[in-house]
């Protein structure tokens, strides 16, 4: 892939917490303008994975660009600007409890621009209308149902412009009829703003419908990476065993430990 055609980079990417390897070998490139889910069993480093994204820590091995920038080589000030090129959307939403719909996507821009009150008014609103909530402005998150408090922090995620936007687990929680207002606004947004987004999810069926390119995580390293129809047709048993949702497979369910009988009765 042409460096021009990808907005973020994982070069040979290692990363080692406490004497124990989270994740190992990564080499992979995120498309411009098409949706990435990054996918794969719990524990296996996908949190770790947007956290190297982000800059919040720096890679042990390897390294990670991210619009043409290598992340290790920004003071903090560059960091949070380039930050501001991004948005995020908590599996939790996130929402100030405190602050009213409007507030709440009005905060990036009082924070980050010095926009005068009228042109922060018709962003706001305008990005409310996106999602379809221009008429819950003035509500508190407390009288917002869970697929509508989730809007509310995608608009206030695409408040800013961002040239990538990471959803960490959108579905969580949702009911079908929310789920697939969200899926739809991921897909929409994406195409009408021209971003990249970055989808964290472990609901298969869903991504598949949404996803440009899967990227599946295994024992903190790629296990396939390519289009929803390659994985879904990939022999691999890793592969399958995710992409089928079956306890039966390599991944184990168990976490590693002595035997049993040693551990709890005291035996050898």
């Amino acid at each position: 892939m042409r460096s021009e055609d990808c907005v973020a980079r994982f070069d040979d990417v290692g990363y080692t917490v406490g004497g124990r390897q989270v994740l190992s070998g990564l080499d992979f490139a995120i498309e411009r303008g098409r949706v990435t889910a990054l996918m794969g069993p719990s524990g296996t480093g996908k949190t770790t994975l947007l956290k190297l994204l982000t800059g919040q820590i720096q890679p042990t091995a390897g390294r990670v660009t991210v619009i043409g920038q290598d992340l290790a080589m920004l003071d903090r000030r560059g960091l949070y600007a380039l930050r501001r090129r991004m948005g995020m959307l908590f599996q939790n939403g996130a929402l100030l409890t405190d602050l009213d719909v409007y507030e709440n996507v009005a905060f990036p821009l009082r924070e980050h621009t010095d926009l005068p009150e009228p042109v922060v008014a018709r962003i706001v609103l305008m990005k409310l209308e996106s999602v379809g909530l221009r008429g819950a402005a003035r509500l508190l998150p407390a009288e917002l149902s869970g697929g509508m408090a989730r809007r509310v922090a995608l608009a206030r995620a695409v408040v800013m412009d961002p040239e990538i936007l990471i959803y960490d687990e959108p579905f969580a929680g949702l009911d079908p009829i929310a789920l697939g207002m969200v899926l739809k606004l991921i897909r929409d947004l994406n195409q009408a703003l021209g971003i990249t987004s970055i989808v964290v999810s472990h609901d298969v069926h869903v991504i598949e419908r949404l996803a440009d390119r899967l990227v599946l995580l295994s024992g903190g390293r790629i296990a396939a990476a390519g289009t929803p129809a390659a994985l879904a047709a990939d022999p691999d048993p890793v592969v399958r065993q995710f992409m089928s949702g079956s306890a039966e497979g390599p991944v184990p369910f168990h976490y590693p430990a002595v035997d049993v009988a040693t551990d709890m009765l005291g035996t050898d």
